[in-house]
């Protein structure tokens, strides 16, 4: 069982890859299940079966690109960290998925995409996936009052823009370049720290 799971793990990463590629060469509309399956050189109905769809593929590529991000905030929801301490340490990984090489180009293919499909898929799957954990640590560290703030939408929100900003949509229009680690955690840091100044409890 083990050995097929693992199996398993390694062609849905090789369809995956294949996946991206066709993207970028095609564009969402041009990346068919029946092109990413034989670029993957994986069976059309290997695809149907463990995705459902095209819209389904994506929908997986998306929540994978997500992973880290939402079990690093279940982990610190559920582990007896300070909220502020999960917050603070979300924030570079954070940034770096929402930079990062894949992320911008599910963006770009998204803005590209006449039927807006794939736009949906990336806020119900990112961003709508995402922001109800970042959600629940603000309103813990507002429990314990360590924040005040009015509404958790807005303090979400908030902490967002000071977080990203422009900076994906200036990345997907290659008017920004990647970011390293270093300038990543620095921006993180900033974020966090501005963020405090606006909504920390003043004792």
């Amino acid at each position: 069982m083990i050995v097929r799971d693992e199996n398993k793990a390694s062609r849905q990463d090789k369809i995956e890859q294949a996946a991206y590629a066709v993207l970028e060469a095609r564009g969402y509309a041009g990346a068919s299940m029946l092109a990413i399956a034989k670029a993957a050189r994986a069976s059309n109905e290997t695809l149907y079966n463990w995705y459902g769809d095209k819209t389904g593929l994506f929908k997986a590529l998306v929540l994978r690109n997500a992973e880290q991000v939402r079990l690093q905030l279940e982990e610190g929801l559920s582990s007896g960290n300070r909220p502020l301490e999960i917050l603070q340490a979300l924030g570079p990984l954070l940034l770096a998925l929402l930079v990062s090489p894949r992320a911008i180009q599910l963006n770009r293919a998204a803005a590209a995409d006449p039927t807006g499909e794939l736009g949906a898929v990336i806020s119900e799957r990112g961003r709508e996936t995402i922001a109800p954990l970042i959600g629940e640590v603000l309103q813990r560290a507002r429990n314990e009052g360590t924040l005040v703030y009015d509404t958790t939408a807005d303090a979400v929100g908030l902490y967002l823009d000071l977080l990203v900003g422009d900076l994906q949509i200036r990345r997907a229009i290659g008017r920004e370049p990647p970011l390293g680690e270093t300038a990543i955690n620095h921006r993180a840091e900033r974020a966090y720290q501005r963020f405090l100044r606006l909504c920390a409890a003043s004792h």
